[in-house]
This record gives structure tokens, C-alpha cells and sequence, in this order.
């Protein structure tokens, strides 16, 4: 008998026999506990049932996926490591789970799924997007899949989505696709991309993803494929450690890279462009992919590294154009879009079209630039000017004012024709309503 823990070197037991062992048929395989104790040998002694969770379980070259192959069961839950260990809410929120979902319950003031953002008044976007605070007062839209524009009321038809990475405000641009069914044992992959024309699209960049729930762990299963430092990187775990390919550096002078990636059981390869084909074989017995996440292109949603499968754990979403995705379970299979029959995307999010610029159709005023995100747009204002288009004067009662106004203790900031009064309300005075 020969048992190994945690990495730890086998520990071995011999037993001796003064008679030929004979062979012995088993009954059914008991997880965790046994339905009732009668029926065990005497020598087995007291049995307790196990409290904890299994996450994988392999007999001999088999991997039985404990759910779907379960003869029988009672008393059994989903278990996940909560995500609030992580401790990912920020400016003051207070992350809640159970045991499928989790949230951040926001103080005043903030918003978002991390409490990240200040909260947007008057919410002036339309067609589900999500408003970002720009200032105290203004906001920036971002548009989901399929609109484009400073408030997204523009319609934009997508063939090749184009990413813009993450942006000022710590969203990045994506699309989210429900899960790729049937890719446990094998598959395969087929995609184009381009890169945008600047040097941190090739650093440390996320192309897709899809993998358990999310929790951070070590023996969370994944799929991914990104760019790093100049070099395309394809990693998989199957619960027994990760595999994982690099490219060799991409040649920067061609337009478009081609990508070829597949696995099947524990053997995994790569091809990009017109390098060599690179084989691995990942660590350990186990042989299945086991995700149920949706699968990722371009980033990951309101993007929180430390909340994904461990791995490569790319830090930044994808810069540029993916297009012609086309992934198939098996080789007698046709290949498809990932979003199949559809090939719609569940989600989106600042995605626009390759070689469209949704900045083309703005005009910002006052010296101010326009700033793409996908099919995002808005207008970065110079000091002394605000709204949508840069059109408004700041005041100098305006939060936005540097330096701010001096008015204490609730006085009211009016301004005049040169500098400013404050309006002091009851039980103050002063020119500044110091005094009480």
C-alpha cells in the first residue's frame, strides 16, 4: 500500500500473507460517508463521515466527475472558498457571499461591483450602459456590446471586435459568452488578432479565459491565452497543476497573427503564426477540464486578477483586434464561433468595430481631445472647462475649481464678475463665514 499527501514523498506499507490473496469483487465506491455503517467488517472499526470538500477524483487513468457520474447521494452542497477572504471591496464596502454569488454593499457615495467608483447623480447614459464618474459632476459612459457614442445612443454592428484594454476608470473591454459546452477531455482553437499600435498591448495582456468560479485557488481548473511580454502564452490547469506554452517573440512587422491551440487529455499544443509547433503535458493524473464560468474575450469584466484561477493571472485586458474565434470538442466536429448558434455574446462591454473610431462623429471643444475606449467615447476637458463636450466654463464655485473657494461652516459660494461672495447662513459671519 502506497499513500502521498501534499506533495510529500510516498509513505509505503508491505503486508505479508501465508495464502494467495484472491480476487475480490468490489461493490459501489462510498465519497465522503456511507449511508448506513451495517454491512462493514468488524475490523474496520468506527467510520465518520468526511467534512469538507473533494474536488477531484481519478481512479487509475478514469477521472470521475463527481456530480454527473453519482449513482446516489443526499446531504451534498456546492462548495467554494468565499470570495470575501479576498477581501475585495474597497473605500469602505462590505462583501457578502453564499455559497454561488457575492456582493460588495457599497457606502454613500461610491458604486460598482468593487465599490471603486464615486456615484454617478442624474445617470445620463441610456441602453444599459455603465455610468463612470469623470468629476464631481460630469460622467463617462460605457457602452455595452452593440452601442457606441458619448451616451451610447448610436448603433454599431460588430464583425470584428475591437478592445481597448483597461481604462482610466478600471473597467476593461469584453465579451462574455456562455460556456463552451463539451470541452472537458478535448479541444480546440482557431483565432486571429491584431495588435494596437502601441507598446503595452504586448506586456502582460489577457486574450481569453474560462475556468471554475473564480476563487483564486490552486487546484481551480482554467483555460487562457495571452500576451506576454511580446510572446503569446497558452495555459490550462486540469486540477493537478498548470501546463503551460510560450511562443516564441512575434514578429512585430506582420499585421495579423494567427493562432492554433488545442488539448487533448493531458496533452496540450501551440502554433502561432509560422513558428513551430510547441507540446506539453500537464502535471499529474488528473485528465479533465472541469469550468463553468463563461468564456472571456478581450478581459473579465469589472477585471480583479486576484479573484481569478491561479496561473498566469494576466493583469491587463487585450489591446487591439480579435476575430475569426472558432473552437470544436473534438476533431469530428465542425468548428464554431464560441457564441454558438447565436454567435451572439451573453455581455459586452466598451467593444467596438475593427478600424471603426466612435471619436470620428465627436467634436470637443476648448482644446480638448477625444478619448476612445472600444465603442466608448468622451471628451478629456483642459482646466477651466467641463461637460460632455467641453463646452462649459468652470466656475469658481465649482468643485472643479483650482484652487477651490473658501466659503466655511455651509456658506454658499456665489460667483461675480471678478472672484466670488459666500452667502453665510445662520450663526455665522465673516467674508468667509470663519466666524461663528
Amino acid at each position: 500500500i502506497e499513500v502521498a499527501a501534499a506533495g510529500s514523498p510516498p509513505v509505503q506499507h508491505k503486508l505479508s500473507l501465508p495464502y494467495s490473496a484472491p480476487q475480490i469483487t468490489f461493490g459501489s465506491i462510498f465519497l465522503g460517508g456511507l449511508p448506513a455503517p451495517q454491512g462493514l467488517p468488524g475490523c474496520a472499526g468506527e467510520i465518520h463521515g468526511f467534512k469538507g470538500c473533494i474536488r477531484d477524483f481519478q481512479v487509475n487513468q478514469k477521472e470521475l466527475f463527481l456530480i454527473e457520474e453519482a449513482v446516489g447521494g443526499r446531504n451534498v452542497e456546492n462548495c467554494n472558498v468565499a470570495v470575501c477572504a479576498h477581501q475585495p471591496c474597497q473605500n469602505g464596502g462590505t462583501c457578502t457571499s453564499n455559497a454561488e454569488n457575492w456582493f460588495c454593499e457599497c457606502p454613500k457615495l461610491y458604486s460598482g461591483k468593487l465599490c471603486q467608483f464615486a456615484t454617478c447623480a442624474g445617470n445620463p447614459c441610456g441602453n444599459g450602459a455603465t455610468c463612470v464618474p469623470k468629476s464631481s459632476r460630469d460622467a463617462v459612459c460605457l457602452c455595452p456590446y452593440g452601442r457606441a457614442g458619448i451616451l451610447c445612443t448610436d448603433v454599431v454592428s460588430i464583425s470584428q471586435p475591437s478592445f481597448s484594454g483597461t481604462d482610466a476608470f478600471g473597467y476593461t473591454s469584453f465579451l462574455a459568452y456562455s460556456t463552451i459546452p463539451n470541452i472537458s477531455l478535448s479541444h480546440e482553437f482557431h483565432l486571429k488578432f491584431q495588435l494596437a499600435n502601441h507598446h503595452s498591448a504586448l506586456e502582460d495582456n489577457l486574450i481569453f479565459f474560462t475556468g471554475q468560479k473564480g476563487q483564486g485557488l490552486n487546484g481551480d481548473d482554467f483555460l487562457e491565452l495571452g500576451l506576454r511580454k511580446g510572446r503569446v502564452v497558452y495555459s490550462y490547469n486540469l486540477g493537478s497543476g498548470t501546463a503551460t506554452i510560450t511562443s516564441e517573440p512575434l514578429d512585430l512587422t506582420l499585421d495579423l497573427h494567427v493562432v492554433h491551440l488545442g488539448r487533448h487529455l493531458q496533452e496540450g499544443w501551440l502554433k502561432v503564426d509560422e513558428q513551430k509547433n510547441i507540446t506539453i503535458t500537464s502535471p499529474g493524473r488528473l485528465v479533465g477540464l472541469n469550468v463553468f464560468s463563461q468564456f472571456y474575450l478581450g478581459g473579465y469584466g469589472e477585471y480583479t486578477p486576484e479573484l481569478l484561477p491561479k496561473g498566469s493571472r494576466f493583469q491587463n485586458s487585450f489591446q487591439g483586434c480579435i476575430f475569426d474565434v472558432q473552437v470544436r470538442s473534438s476533431r469530428e466536429q465542425e468548428f464554431s464561433w464560441p457564441g454558438a448558434p447565436t454567435g451572439q455574446p451573453s455581455s459586452g462591454c466598451s467593444v467596438g468595430q475593427c478600424r471603426y473610431s466612435p471619436c470620428s462623429l465627436i467634436r470637443c471643444s476648448n482644446g480638448s481631445k477625444c478619448r476612445e475606449r472600444g465603442a466608448s467615447a468622451y471628451c478629456d476637458c483642459l482646466p477651466g472647462w467641463k461637460g460632455a463636450f467641453c463646452t462649459e466654463a468652470v466656475s469658481v464655485c465649482d468643485p472643479e475649481h483650482h484652487p477651490p473657494h473658501l466659503c466655511q461652516q455651509g456658506g454658499t459660494c456665489v460667483p461675480l464678475p471678478s472672484g466670488y461672495t459666500c452667502h453665510c447662513p445662520l450663526g455665522t459671519a465673516g467674508d468667509y463665514c470663519e466666524q461663528g
